[in-house]
């Protein structure tokens, strides 16, 4: 029963290899949670195999995906499923798969927060009740908001604070740092805390972002990935830990100011859009950097 359930829903999709949907990714696009390397090496951490699928118009692919089973590939639901559900942490990342813009076609796993830039490419999308947070230019915030978060970075490097950035540090340093900041701000430990290291390591050609110091000791850290696509830069926020003790500083507003100007300098000079997600527009301070796009689930 299950053989044929699995047939019905991959009907008209054709098995391919991991190469194959590495050149589909790479000629088509699409974001963090899709690319062919985090997809592969996170699916070995959690020792699950990947099927991947392609849809061809005669000998061409026209559009491909990762599976897990009935579900998109690093879905939490089959995490949870096979009690691995604290081995990693994508967030609420966007989900973009690579098809080729004038192809539509259906596809049956389960996946959420899937682009507005596949909306009009798979049928059988719904809308998702929930919004996705993406950081928004700088020329779209105010001049007083530009002010603000310009005097908060001066007045922090002027009190002795400065920036590091996150490539520098080892995986086991960054794990060790994130994992205490995160405690200190929230009070529990991070998702996956006994397995950071490991995942850094795993992700560490994707880490970008800054750390921030002051007196010498690490107050913000932001954990972000961001992949190349042919016409966008996929950018996620996953999460940050910050100190209390440093709050008079701000240096959770000057981090994210650091690195989403960063992010858009990188993308400009690509001349390149930027897909820079705070994952699920859910918390207020998100209403500030985001602006609110749909997203969609099957």
């Amino acid at each position: 029963m299950l053989d044929l359930f699995r047939r019905w829903r991959e009907r008209g999709w054709r098995e391919i290899d991991a190469d194959e949907y590495d050149e589909a990714w790479h000629q088509f696009g699409g974001s963090v949670a899709t690319h062919p390397e985090i997809v592969g090496r996170l699916s070995c951490l959690a020792r699950i195999p990947v099927r991947y699928l392609g849809w061809f118009a005669g000998e061409q692919l026209l559009a491909a995906i990762p599976c897990w089973g009935g579900h998109l590939a690093l879905a939490k639901e089959v995490l949870k499923q096979r009690g691995r559900r604290n081995l990693f942490d994508l967030g609420n990342a966007e989900v973009i798969l690579p098809i080729a813009s004038d192809a539509r076609v259906p596809i049956r796993q389960r996946m959420r927060y899937v682009s507005e830039v596949n909306a009009a490419q798979i049928s059988g999308l719904q809308p998702q009740a929930e919004g996705l947070a993406l950081v928004r230019s700088p020329e779209e915030y105010s001049p007083k908001f530009r002010y603000n978060q310009r005097r908060e970075l001066r007045l922090f490097e002027e009190a002795g604070g400065r920036r590091q950035a996150l490539a520098d540090l080892s995986p086991m340093q960054q794990a060790m740092i994130y994992a205490d900041l995160f405690q200190r701000r929230w009070g529990f430990a991070p998702r996956g805390k006994a397995y950071l290291g490991e995942v850094f390591d795993l992700l560490r050609e994707f880490m970008t972002g800054s750390l921030l110091l002051y007196d010498d000791r690490p107050v913000a850290i932001q954990i972000i990935y961001r992949v190349e696509a042919p016409h966008w830069l996929s950018v996620e926020y996953i999460n940050g830990g910050v100190d209390p003790q440093a709050k008079e500083l701000s240096p959770g507003s000057v981090l994210t100011y650091i690195n989403m100007l960063a992010a858009w300098e990188e993308a400009r000079a690509r001349h390149k859009a930027l897909r820079f997600s705070f994952g699920r527009a859910d918390r207020p301070y998100k209403d500030r950097w985001c602006h609110r796009v749909a997203v969609y689930q099957r």
